[in-house]
Protein backbone atom coordinates (compact mmCIF):
# COMPACT_ATOMS: atom_id res chain seq x y z
CA UNK A 1 0.00 0.00 0.00
CA UNK A 2 1.62 3.74 -0.87
CA UNK A 3 0.54 6.76 0.31
CA UNK A 4 0.82 9.93 -0.41
CA UNK A 5 0.52 11.86 2.43
CA UNK A 6 0.31 15.90 2.76
CA UNK A 7 2.97 16.83 5.47
CA UNK A 8 1.70 20.35 5.51
CA UNK A 9 -1.95 19.29 6.08
CA UNK A 10 -1.84 16.84 9.35
CA UNK A 11 -0.19 14.03 7.40
CA UNK A 12 -3.39 12.95 5.81
CA UNK A 13 -3.23 11.05 3.06
CA UNK A 14 -3.96 12.60 -0.32
CA UNK A 15 -3.95 9.36 -2.69
CA UNK A 16 -3.54 5.46 -2.58
CA UNK A 17 -2.50 2.90 -4.36
CA UNK A 18 -3.27 -0.79 -3.15
CA UNK A 19 -0.75 -3.49 -4.58
CA UNK A 20 -1.65 -6.63 -4.60
CA UNK A 21 0.67 -9.83 -4.65
CA UNK A 22 0.34 -10.48 -8.48
CA UNK A 23 1.82 -7.16 -8.66
CA UNK A 24 -1.32 -5.21 -9.62
CA UNK A 25 -2.76 -1.99 -8.32
CA UNK A 26 -5.61 -0.08 -7.76
CA UNK A 27 -5.42 3.58 -7.11
CA UNK A 28 -7.72 5.21 -4.67
CA UNK A 29 -8.31 8.74 -5.36
CA UNK A 30 -9.90 9.29 -2.20
CA UNK A 31 -8.69 7.47 0.72
CA UNK A 32 -11.60 8.85 3.21
CA UNK A 33 -14.89 8.59 0.90
CA UNK A 34 -16.43 6.49 3.01
CA UNK A 35 -14.89 6.14 6.75
CA UNK A 36 -16.02 7.89 9.92
CA UNK A 37 -13.41 9.00 11.25
CA UNK A 38 -10.11 10.28 9.35
CA UNK A 39 -6.63 9.80 10.75
CA UNK A 40 -3.94 11.09 10.13
CA UNK A 41 -0.65 8.83 8.14
CA UNK A 42 1.74 7.90 11.18
CA UNK A 43 5.33 9.06 10.45
CA UNK A 44 7.54 6.03 9.01
CA UNK A 45 9.71 5.66 12.24
CA UNK A 46 6.64 5.60 14.21
CA UNK A 47 5.01 3.39 11.33
CA UNK A 48 7.85 1.20 11.87
CA UNK A 49 7.62 0.85 15.51
CA UNK A 50 6.50 -2.48 17.39
CA UNK A 51 3.49 -0.57 18.04
CA UNK A 52 2.18 -1.21 14.27
CA UNK A 53 3.23 -4.89 14.68
CA UNK A 54 6.57 -6.46 12.15
CA UNK A 55 4.26 -7.22 9.47
CA UNK A 56 4.70 -4.04 7.63
CA UNK A 57 7.31 -2.05 6.76
CA UNK A 58 7.21 1.70 5.87
CA UNK A 59 9.64 3.21 3.64
CA UNK A 60 9.51 6.68 1.58
CA UNK A 61 9.25 7.36 -2.21
CA UNK A 62 9.28 10.04 -4.38
CA UNK A 63 6.50 11.96 -5.63
CA UNK A 64 7.79 10.45 -9.00
CA UNK A 65 7.66 7.14 -8.47
CA UNK A 66 4.51 7.79 -6.93
CA UNK A 67 3.17 9.08 -10.32
CA UNK A 68 4.63 6.75 -12.26
CA UNK A 69 2.79 3.83 -10.20
CA UNK A 70 -0.44 5.91 -10.20
CA UNK A 71 -0.33 6.29 -13.94
CA UNK A 72 0.35 2.37 -14.94
CA UNK A 73 3.64 3.11 -15.83
CA UNK A 74 5.57 1.72 -12.97
CA UNK A 75 4.90 -2.01 -12.12
CA UNK A 76 5.03 -2.66 -8.50
CA UNK A 77 6.18 -6.20 -7.06
CA UNK A 78 3.35 -7.20 -4.85
CA UNK A 79 5.36 -9.90 -3.63
CA UNK A 80 8.61 -8.74 -2.28
CA UNK A 81 7.90 -5.18 -1.30
CA UNK A 82 9.58 -3.85 -3.31
CA UNK A 83 8.28 -1.65 -5.85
Amino acid sequence: MLYEVNTENERFAERSIDIFRDGSTQNIPDLYADVIEAVPIPTVEKFNSIEYGEEFQACLITKEEFEQIWNGLYKADGGSGNI
